[in-house]
């Protein structure tokens, strides 16, 4: 044996085997003179030799990999540490602190099924990893089944009995099941055994506030803050308090709302309940700023744009107004609230048009609301259409008694109550457009009018903005993918090219095709073929002329030469690279008639051709083209489609196990409309390549579309746990 592996720490773990085989050496020297025998034994004692440090090699490499992933953990690169995780498990499926530390990572990314089912497989494999009970616990209390959180948090109590975030967990459980007994003594059990723990106020003053006792939340609220002033969520519960406590007391909220927005600077609801408390006191500049500050934040919430939109009306900024109603309609269609004030602005900007469309869809929705009614029978009566005028008038007056007779006694008048449901408080002044247009309006239909425009013309605000976290959550944002928003939609097709994928996740080894390895292994291509899902390209100006090189290479090569078809191929590959797809699309064509069993000729034609009508269809999108040029477009896309389809087809002839060009064909289905079939395909890759990642996420994705969560859900998590960090994103967007 070699010197330098005596000294090797490997071999120091089991010196009473290599002493053996040391024996075994001298046995046979002295005792077996024949040459022949001797070598046999020698080759039997090199082999026992070998596996001894293999074994060895693996434990230490499966435990390397484990303390890796928990440093990228540690740093919070999920991603990353999931990966190596992977690993772990691959290697040693039976251990369960991998599973363990996955389901922290995926629980921080907020797949919270995937979580709860590595905390699932570590329990199984070591139902004494009290931690693990709690990661479960936590995942299946975010995926609404409280009581089997309850049932995981009792098991870890048991085993760690004195734990402040279990017992608080516990109480945010028993609380969601409307156990509040059970949730009020669990409190009182964690702040008898932590009395400091200002967390333990704040929860159990949200569950006191939940069942009306305001009294004891504020005690609990102003304890909290006695112990951390920077508990940006008593502020809030105890603004809430001075607002809906009988009060009323506007400086006392506001005083409170200023305190938590300094603390979370970034949460848009914050502004929006300042805004309308500084409207009550009397602050239009500073509840407009609010506003302002609050879209800023979150372009996409509605409330804000709803909410300065009144009170643009109120100041009589209709133009404005009429912009931040649009705006609330392109978000959420079906806001009747906006249409129905929006039709407002519309009659007094006498747009009658405009404002019928807008109050037909709040009447249709609404056919008992006598405001909706009314409003119509104004416009209608500003219009000059006397007949729908006058029956609208007598319907709404009709409604307007019937209130009166049912409400009147028991409220005294119909006006003065707020029929909404809405806790959020009324308007001081009326948005409403009322009717000059006819004398018979008298007081009953003034009173109604105010009354059911209270029900669409009341500022809004937000409930919850700081909701309690379960102590397990990682509230640091560093390494969350799934909070970077991006663009959601398919992953695209594999193709071949001469420059590698930028993904350091993914696993380029699943990418790997061996007619790719046996078309460079010929040496008769230029440059080296790699499979990439994500192709970059040329880059740079060198690069770009190095193809143009190349293409003038082989025409003067295919000009003296016999043609081959793996000369097509290679400079098919190079228009490729230049974008001229047609040229492409003609060489890879000449390389299938020359080979018509040629697998990547018909692979790359499909990319080929897909890539040109993508091209195309931008092209035409620039182009302001006519009606009958865009049924022409339709006809030859839907004619190109075909030829990739079947270009497809003939790959997986030729190569029933290429997962890739399933996936592929998977992709094509889909951008037809066939989403079953693209699903199918999917499927079918997933079979032959239970790893790839890619085809998760997009059956995921059309799983999703479908309305399918479950399935979705589930994909989506798998594709996440395989590198691609865009499900996460897609996952907390579905699951809002």
């Amino acid at each position: 044996m070699p010197d330098y592996l005596e000294s090797d720490d490997r071999y120091k773990q089991i010196p009473k085997k290599r002493e053996k085989h040391v024996g075994l050496v001298f046995f046979c020297y002295f005792c077996f003179m024949n040459r022949l025998i001797y070598i046999i034994a020698l080759i039997i004692l090199s082999s026992a030799a070998l596996a001894i440090p293999q074994r060895a090699c693996a434990q230490i490499n499966a435990e390397q990999v484990m303390r890796i992933g928990q440093n990228a953990l540690y740093f919070d690169d999920y991603i990353v540490s999931i990966q190596y995780f992977n690993q772990a498990i691959q290697a040693k499926p039976y251990l369960a602190m991998p599973y363990f530390f996955r389901a922290i990572a995926k629980l921080n990314l907020e797949d919270y099924l995937g979580a709860e089912e590595d905390a699932t497989a570590a329990i199984e494999r070591n139902p004494f990893i009290a931690d693990a009970y709690e990661v479960r616990g936590v995942a299946r209390q975010n995926r609404g089944n409280p009581a089997g959180a309850i049932e995981d948090y009792d098991h870890a109590l048991t085993l760690l009995p004195d734990n402040r975030g279990l017992m608080f967990n516990k109480a945010l459980a028993q609380e969601d099941v409307k156990d509040y007994d059970g949730a009020s003594e669990t409190y009182r059990q964690l702040l008898r055994s932590y009395p400091r723990y200002e967390n333990g106020y704040l929860g159990r003053a949200r569950l006191e506030l939940t069942v009306g006792d305001t009294i004891a939340a504020q005690a609990d609220l102003d304890k909290a803050l006695e112990l951390n002033d920077k508990l940006a969520g008593a502020y809030v519960m105890r603004a809430d308090i001075a607002l809906k406590g009988g009060g009323e007391n506007f400086e006392q909220a506001r005083s409170d709302l200023d305190e938590a927005i300094k603390l979370q600077p970034k949460q848009a609801g914050l502004y929006i309940n300042r805004a309308y408390v500084r409207y009550r006191l009397d602050d239009f500049r500073g509840a407009l700023a609010d506003y302002e500050t609050s879209i800023s934040l979150d372009p996409l919430q509605t409330v804000p744009y709803f909410n300065r939109g009144l009170l643009r009306m109120e100041t009589l900024d209709n133009d404005r107004a009429l912009t931040d109603f649009s705006q609330v309609l392109q978000l959420a269609p079906n806001d009747y609230r906006a249409l129905y004030n929006r039709a407002m602005i519309y009659t007094a900007k006498r747009d009658y048009a405009s404002a019928i469309a807008d109050i037909l869809r709040v009447v249709e929705a609404f056919p008992d609301f006598a405001g909706a009614v009314y409003t119509r029978f104004t416009i209608y009566n500003e219009m000059g259409d006397r007949k729908h005028a006058i029956e609208d008038y007598d319907r709404a007056m009709a409604m307007f008694r019937a209130d009166r007779q049912r409400l009147g006694q028991e409220n005294g008048a119909a006006g003065d109550k707020d029929k909404s449901g809405s806790n959020t408080g009324h308007r001081k002044g009326s948005t409403g457009v009322a009717s000059d247009g006819d004398s018979r309006a008298g007081s009953d239909a003034d009173n109604s009018e105010a009354d059911d425009m209270a029900r669409f013309s009341t500022l809004l605000t937000i409930d919850n903005n700081i909701e309690l976290e379960e102590e397990h959550n990682n509230k640091n944002i560093r390494g969350k993918v799934q909070d970077r928003n991006q663009t959601i939609t398919l992953e695209p097709l594999f193709s071949l090219s001469y420059y590698a994928d930028n993904d350091a996740i993914a696993n380029s080894a699943l990418y790997y095709l061996p007619e790719v390895g046996a078309a460079n292994d010929t040496r008769a291509l230029r440059h080296s073929l790699t499979v990439t899902l994500h192709d970059t390209g040329p880059s740079s100006e060198d690069e770009i002329q190095s193809h143009f090189q190349s293409v003038d290479y082989y025409n003067s090569y295919l000009s003296t030469h016999n043609p081959r078809a793996i000369d097509y191929l290679g400079r098919g590959m190079d228009f490729m690279m230049l974008h001229n797809y047609s040229a492409a699309i003609e060489d890879f064509s000449r390389a299938i008639k020359l080979t018509p069993d040629f697998t990547l000729a018909y692979f790359m034609r499909a990319n080929a051709r897909y890539k040109e009508l993508k091209a195309q269809e931008g092209s035409d999108a620039m182009d302001n083209r006519r009606v009958t040029d865009r049924h022409i477009a339709g006809a030859r896309a839907a004619n190109a489609m075909a030829e990739i389809l079947a270009d497809i087809d003939c790959v997986i002839a030729l190569a029933p196990r290429m997962a890739l060009a399933h996936y592929n064909r998977g992709n094509i289905l889909a951008a037809t409309g066939d989403s079953d079939g693209a699903i199918a395909a999917y499927t079918k890759a997933l079979e032959l390549e239970p790893g790839l990642g890619v085809a998760y996420y997009n059956r995921g994705y059309l799983y999703m579309q479908q309305g399918d969560s479950r399935n979705g859900t589930a994909d989506l998590s798998h594709a996440g746990e395989l590198g691609i960090a865009s499900s996460y994103n897609l996952l907390k967007r579905m699951h809002k």
